[in-house]
């Protein structure tokens, strides 16, 4: 699937588009986000979708409209028919009223339960990926502040000096470590700081200070 494909085709010649004015690996980044959303809605079930689709015309304005013509209309009709002299079909205090809407708002709780479930999985999912990719990015910035350190070391046109920001930066991060740091942090208040880590006050603003 291309990007430059789901341009509208009515823009006119000459002028830039969006899709030609990003670079190629943003171009397969939003290729491959569109990809994932694509997989996603492919494994909706017809009898979710259409839930869905029961949901979202629930959450339009239009839908509550709807609900107060309808009990108007269900009071009005009562009324005028004790007024003519005719059978009620739910007489003061509309006890039949009272049930339909209630049923009603039981049956759209349900209804919008559903899709809450669904999208709460699958802002699970993409939260856990997000987590696995920004693991991954921290252990390769990790890595390649251990090579150029090491260049520093050995190149002979580079003055060595010791950088204890340098060094903190080479020390991996360790997930577990953090999540236990927090807690401690969030039982004492937030005025606990992680041990063996660095205040970043007391780092410098720059590297190379």
């Amino acid at each position: 699937m291309s990007i430059k494909n789901h341009v509208p085709q009515h823009v006119p010649s000459g002028e830039n588009n969006p899709a030609d004015l990003v670079s190629e690996p943003i171009s397969h980044n939003i290729e491959t986000i569109l990809e994932f959303y694509k997989r996603e809605e492919e494994k909706v079930s017809g009898s979710q979708r259409l839930v869905e689709v029961v949901s979202d015309f629930i959450g339009r304005p239009i839908f509550l409209g709807l609900i107060f013509v309808f009990v108007v209309l269900w009071i009005l009709v009562n009324v005028w028919a004790h007024q003519l002299n005719l059978p009620q079909f739910d007489p003061p205090p509309f006890f039949w009223l009272v049930g339909v809407v209630g049923l009603a708002a039981l049956l759209m709780t349900i209804v919008v339960l559903i899709k809450q479930n669904r999208l709460a999985l699958f802002e699970e999912q993409r939260a856990h990926l997000e987590l696995q990719l920004h693991l991954l990015t921290e252990q390769k910035t990790t890595k390649l502040i251990h090579l150029i350190e090491e260049l520093r070391h050995d190149l002979p046109m580079v003055k060595d000096r010791h950088d204890p920001e340098a060094e903190a930066l080479k020390q991996a991060t360790d997930p577990q470590q953090m999540l236990d740091a927090m807690d401690e942090m969030r039982e004492a208040g937030g005025q606990a700081k992680p041990a063996g880590r660095l205040d970043a006050s007391s780092l410098p603003t720059q590297i190379g200070e």
